[in-house]
């Protein structure tokens, strides 16, 4: 059993500062890809930011130059630093982890992040 734990979510004023953390625990061997995915009400889940297991990053353009994702391989973690944060940034922001061969892919349970005044 594979277990996602998310934390850092919460509210922020706009142009303010979070940083989300995923720790990955139970039977995973080997962890590929980590990411970070969105989905605010009403519209559907897209891509915030993936972390190859060597480091390459992938980000969407409307977080380029704002949002930095991490991952301590150690530890199994990931994180997301969120900068500048606008309010359309506000969703459930979930952890995504694929292992290294590809076959299983595990979702964290949600944090909700909040950008308003």
């Amino acid at each position: 059993q594979v277990q996602l734990v998310e934390s850092g979510g919460g509210l922020v004023q706009p142009g303010g500062s979070l940083r989300l953390s995923c720790a990955a625990s139970g039977s995973i061997f080997s962890v590929g890809s980590m990411g970070w995915h969105r989905q605010a009400p009403g519209k559907q889940r897209e891509l915030v930011a993936v972390i190859s297991s060597v480091g390459y990053t992938n980000y969407a353009d409307s977080v380029k130059g704002r949002f930095t994702i991490s991952r301590d391989n150690a530890k199994n973690t990931v994180y997301l630093q969120m900068n500048g944060l606008k309010p359309e940034d506000t969703a459930v922001y979930y952890c995504k982890v694929v292992t290294s061969n590809g076959i299983y892919v595990y979702w964290g349970q949600g944090t909700q992040v909040t950008v308003s005044s």
